[in-house]
């Protein structure tokens, strides 16, 4: 059994835990407002720029002079992967979720005899990444400097995907993120960005009714690029809420610990001061009765 002092330091470390775990439940719990808020407010117009471009594809079909970014190069042998995850930690399972879905991807490519390239977003991915596929880093964006994102933040990865792609260097790009649900689920996303990708139904049905000028290609030539850095943005946005959803979640968890902790630590603290009391009362009652 500890002595007293010990589980005095013990109860005392614990509290401070506790206030420390509080507060930063609290600043996660500020910073998710504004998060979301940018979250949510993104996706009405990342819906429909997908939808219009959903359109255009859809008219322009597999013709020749469809963009590239459209039909791919013929072929799906390298495969980069963009894997964005958070710059810190404490956020409970939010980064591993994403490495998790990632690696599980990657091995899915590999066991078919393709070649994976990895790009990483936010070093806790890159920390993680490194242990099992470090030979397949390619590149890395710090982001840990920047204090609110922004769409340029999103322009800079993307011009980097973009220029690796015309280089040759990958056939086929996917996005790894966490979608924001709620502050207790975030779910990891798997995303192909290039060539571009719509679901079905996507497409806005209202766009055969217009003529372009100039022509579908021409318009998907500029549109593509930006599509590509919307998703990026729009990851990042996902990526900010998921993540202080996922800290305010795992400080929450990590306080109440803490006060159970403390509660089992005090039960025990006053037991073994009962103890130490009673044996000094039987030592006492024992030297008077020896008198």
């Amino acid at each position: 059994m500890a002595n007293l002092k010990d589980l005095k330091n013990r109860i005392s470390s614990v509290k401070s835990t506790r206030k420390i775990t509080k507060a930063m439940q609290m600043v996660a719990a500020a910073k998710l407002r504004r998060a979301q808020e940018a979250a949510e407010m993104s996706r009405p117009y990342a819906e429909r720029f997908n939808a219009v471009m959903a359109g255009l594809a859809a008219s322009v079909g597999d013709s020749d002079s469809a963009p590239k970014l459209l039909t791919g190069t013929g072929s799906d042998k390298v495969n980069l992967l963009i894997v964005m995850t958070s710059e810190r930690g404490l956020c409970g399972g939010f980064n591993t979720n994403i490495v998790k879905k990632a690696k599980v991807h990657a091995q899915k490519l590999l066991g078919a005899g393709k070649e994976v390239k990895i790009l990483t977003v936010g070093k806790k991915g890159r920390d993680q990444l490194r242990r099992d596929f470090g030979k397949h880093l390619v590149g890395h964006v710090d982001l840990s400097e920047v204090k609110r994102l922004s769409y340029a933040d999103a322009q800079g990865i993307a011009k980097d995907v973009l220029n690796r792609f015309d280089a040759g260097e990958f056939d086929v790009a996917t996005l790894f993120f966490a979608e924001f649900v709620n502050v207790v689920s975030q779910v990891p996303q798997a995303r192909q960005i290039i060539p571009a990708t719509f679901e079905e139904g996507e497409a806005d049905s209202a766009s055969t009714l217009f003529d372009y000028e100039p022509s579908e290609e021409a318009i998907l030539a500029d549109l593509l690029p930006r599509g590509v850095a919307t998703a990026i943005f729009s990851g990042l946005l996902e990526n900010a809420a998921s993540e202080q959803g996922a800290r305010m979640s795992a400080m929450d968890n990590a306080t109440r610990n803490a006060g159970e902790m403390i509660e089992d630590l005090t039960i025990e603290y006053n037991r073994s001061r009962q103890a130490v009391i009673t044996n000094e009362l039987i030592e006492i009652i024992s030297g008077a009765e020896a008198l």
